[in-house]
């Protein structure tokens, strides 16, 4: 079974939408609490407190403080799991350490388990419908359409400030390519296509035959000007200081509207472009090929001291402004959504950017971005930068890449669909309840390792 996320608009009225803010209030005092019981405890007597730990503190919590009684309890574990996964992820230097959270920064809260479980019910069928939420006792209209529709599994509920609107994500299970095309048929791989991402020209793809080249649309720089307009705007107007107790005024509150609006409007372009591109590229294609890209590297700042700071910094926003990380994500699962293969190549043994298509010399002098037209020495082959890229991971994915190590077997191979690829523990509410379970693992002061440290079983 496949996993898809899918998110739709709730249009709650003023009854409902009074309780959907006290349920998020709520659900941010525990996940505060959760940290002020975790801070106390390693300050008094450096012991760290587990997930479990809190879990089962919650009976007593429900009942001394019974404005949590009404809600659902999975939904109160999934907040504390939320504080658990923070702090995983501060030991594993991924973050800092977690902070308490403002209700204008606390998103919402989760439902993470089954409807029938987790009391929360959803009345579609993939466009449109109902979210019923019982322990809040309301059901409330929503607005969406989902590609693959599914088996409903979980569900977060998310509010935007900056909107000022209500949106339920969804999680659904759907069957896997085998499910969908039948267990006795055979998928065939009839066409492969190479991808290379950039900056002056968005995707570059190949074919075996042509080139097909998608511009850039830059929706950031096109906004800019706007949206720098609109923030000396705001900067003009009384901001809100909380250690001086001063209140934003209303005129501010209007010029911060008026900024997120642009900024929000530029995401949604880039957003809807990107669908649009990758579902072109996914429906006639059936084997994708690209290469491994470290975007959170390439986006970082400037060394200290160096003097190409601004050129950096315009690199990144153009980085920024077509998204590597989300278009590989959208076509990763847009092909294995059809029953397709993605391979990806590990681009320091490949070097795309620096070998000669032809003759399969490595070019170390073509490393720079700034060389945008390449000639190789040894065999005066020429070709476009994004364009030699694509030739040779075709070459190399169809076993045609002249030159030492470029065979799949020696490159570093991995595909989307591998069977070898083994998953990480996910720490779901599901996997917890079966760990819990373990009676060695009850046993003891409570200083249990954190569920993540577990290996999926």
């Amino acid at each position: 079974m496949a996993t898809r996320r899918h998110t739709f608009r709730l249009y709650p009225n003023t009854t409902q939408a009074k309780k959907l803010f006290e349920a998020r209030r709520i659900h941010c005092y525990l996940y505060n609490a959760c940290i002020a019981h975790r801070r106390y405890e390693w300050r008094a007597s450096r012991r760290s407190v587990s997930y479990f730990e809190q879990q089962n503190c919650l009976p007593e919590f429900k009942k001394f403080w019974v404005e949590f009684a009404y809600l659902n309890s999975l939904s109160l574990q999934s907040t504390v799991k939320r504080v658990d996964l923070a702090y995983n992820a501060f030991f594993q230097g991924l973050r800092k350490l977690p902070k308490f959270k403002s209700i204008q920064s606390y998103s919402g809260w989760t439902y993470p388990s089954l409807p029938e479980k987790s009391g929360w019910k959803v009345d579609s069928k993939g466009k449109h419908g109902r979210l019923t939420l019982r322990d809040l006792g309301i059901t409330l209209k929503m607005r969406g359409q989902a590609k693959n529709w599914g088996k409903p599994s979980t569900l977060t509920i998310v509010y935007k400030p900056g909107l000022n609107q209500w949106f339920a994500s969804i999680t659904v299970e759907i069957p896997d390519a085998q499910l969908l095309f039948g267990s006795d048929s055979q998928l065939k791989y009839e066409s492969i296509v190479a991808y290379d991402l950039g900056t002056e020209t968005a995707i570059t793809t190949y074919n075996g035959s042509e080139f097909v080249e998608v511009a850039n649309p830059r929706f950031t720089q096109v906004l800019a000007p706007k949206i720098k307009q609109a923030s000396i705007a705001l900067r003009r107007k009384r901001a809100p200081n909380r250690k001086k107790r001063i209140k934003p005024s209303n005129r501010w509150k209007k010029a911060n509207r008026n900024v997120a609006r642009l900024q929000r409007q530029a995401g949604n372009q880039r957003k809807d472009w990107q669908h649009k591109v990758t579902s072109d590229i996914a429906s006639h294609h059936d084997i994708g090929v690209t290469e491994k890209l470290n975007t959170k590297g390439m986006t970082a700042r400037a060394n200290k001291g160096s003097k190409r700071k601004k050129q950096k910094a315009g690199l990144n926003k153009s980085i920024l402004s077509v998204g590597f990380g989300n278009l590989n994500k959208l076509l990763s699962y847009k092909i294995e959504g059809k029953g397709g293969l993605l391979i990806t190549l590990d681009t320091k043994k490949v070097k795309p950017s620096q070998r000669c298509p032809n003759c399969g010399v490595i070019h170390k002098h073509w490393a720079p971005i700034t060389n945008r037209y390449h000639v190789c020495d040894n065999c005066g082959f020429e070709v476009e930068r994004d364009k030699g890229s694509v030739m040779v991971m075709y070459n190399v994915a169809t076993n045609q890449q002249q030159g030492l190590g470029t065979c799949l077997s020696d490159v570093g191979l991995s595909g989307s669909t591998s069977s070898t690829v083994q998953r990480k523990h996910t720490g779901s509410m599901k996997q917890l309840g079966k760990v819990k379970r373990q009676k060695s693992q009850i046993k003891g002061d409570g200083n249990l390792e954190t569920p993540s440290s577990y290996e999926a079983g």
